[in-house]
């Protein structure tokens, strides 16, 4: 477990949160532009002292106010990579990897040069010196020297921020297999939906210096009272397991989480039981009282109405919906909310008109 509780005031800013978040697989730090998110990272990392503050790493203290503990950031456990891989420019590329190794002592390694150059797709570029890389390589360069210091706390500050799409979409599935083959938690800060989508298992939703929500993503994304809700991505990540392909078709089927529903996404072939995760738009659900099989929408599930909340524009509402277990979110007018007769607890059939797998 990592617990996090931190006050720290700046003129005209203060942050003020009490986060306690797992010590596996991926926290995102979302929110908007100065809702404190670097702020909570550089103060886990010692970079700030918060002036109350109480930082514990599964069983390591970092900071503890009350008993005037405080660990320096080069004595905390941690890698941190920042928007900037900020490589040194006159080392190789194997020269500035050696230097994170060195950081640590040999017997304390949990992770080698080989595991961190394989996991970032880097061993043709050792040799080089980083005027010679683009910029997704320098940042996966960056990732892996962090990497090297054998960190029990990942922290990546926006990581993505500097790069176009093409070096965002080349970044991703590196940083997906870290998720997967890791076992080291990551803080990952961003305000880009998307990147949190594909790579987050738990969220934590910032505004002005505090902690407006912090949960599982999939349960986190579906609330109706949070800000996410309102906007046109708003949406649920569905993390299911592949439970057949037809080959003729190339339609991959998808089964939700403890239950025997499937949703059928076009998708290249897929070893059944792999895990995949996708996100349903609450804008490309509509609801209706019977299952219509004469359709061309291929996914229809069963769906029990949750609660409703007004959307921003007056003439829709957000509709929380269960499927068996999963959550989903639909948006539909409220001329159809009242022809239907939506109401809690009631019983109707979600007709999903696109998946996006976050792949």
């Amino acid at each position: 477990m990592i617990d996090a509780r931190m006050n720290i005031t700046y003129p005209g800013f203060s942050l003020d949160v009490d986060l306690h978040l797992p010590g596996r697989g991926v926290t995102a730090l979302y929110g908007h532009s100065g809702s404190g998110k670097t702020t909570c990272l550089r103060c886990i990392a010692g970079l700030e002292r918060a002036q109350q503050g109480f930082i514990r790493v599964n069983d390591e203290v970092w900071q503890d106010s009350e008993r005037r503990i405080f660990v320096p950031p080069h004595k905390r456990a941690l890698g941190y990579v920042f928007q900037e891989a900020s490589l040194f420019a006159h080392l190789s590329v194997l020269a500035n990897l050696q230097f994170g190794l060195k950081r640590i002592a040999k017997a304390q390694r949990r992770v080698d040069m080989a595991q961190a150059t394989e996991l970032l797709g880097i061993g043709h570029l050792l040799e080089r010196h980083p005027q010679h890389l683009s910029g997704g390589e320098r940042q996966r360069v960056g990732i892996a020297r962090a990497l090297l210091t054998s960190p029990r706390l990942l922290l990546m500050d926006e990581p993505l921020a500097a790069l176009d799409s093409q070096r965002k979409n080349e970044i991703l599935p590196y940083l997906q297999r870290l998720h997967d083959e890791l076992d080291i938690p990551v803080l990952y800060v961003s305000h880009a939906q998307d990147e949190v989508a594909r790579l987050a298992d738990h969220l934590v939703l910032l505004s002005d210096g505090k902690a407006l929500a912090s949960g599982p993503i999939g349960e986190t994304l579906a609330r109706l009272d949070l800000p996410m809700a309102m906007g046109d991505d708003a949406g649920v990540i569905i993390e299911g397991q592949v439970s057949a392909y037809d080959a003729d078709y190339q339609l991959l089927s998808l089964q939700l989480p403890a239950t025997e529903m499937n949703l059928r996404v076009t998708h290249a072939p897929m070893v059944v039981g792999q895990t995949l995760r996708a996100k349903v738009h609450a804008r490309d659900i509509s609801l209706s009282q019977h299952n219509s099989e004469a359709s061309s929408i291929l996914n229809r599930l069963p769906v029990t109405v949750v609660s409703e909340q007004p959307a921003d524009n007056t003439a829709h509402v957000l509709i929380r919906l269960d499927a068996g277990g999963t959550p989903l979110l639909a948006r539909i007018t409220r001329f159809s909310r009242d022809q239907l007769g939506i109401h809690p607890g009631q019983h109707l059939w979600a007709q999903i008109k696109a998946v996006a797998v976050l792949a």
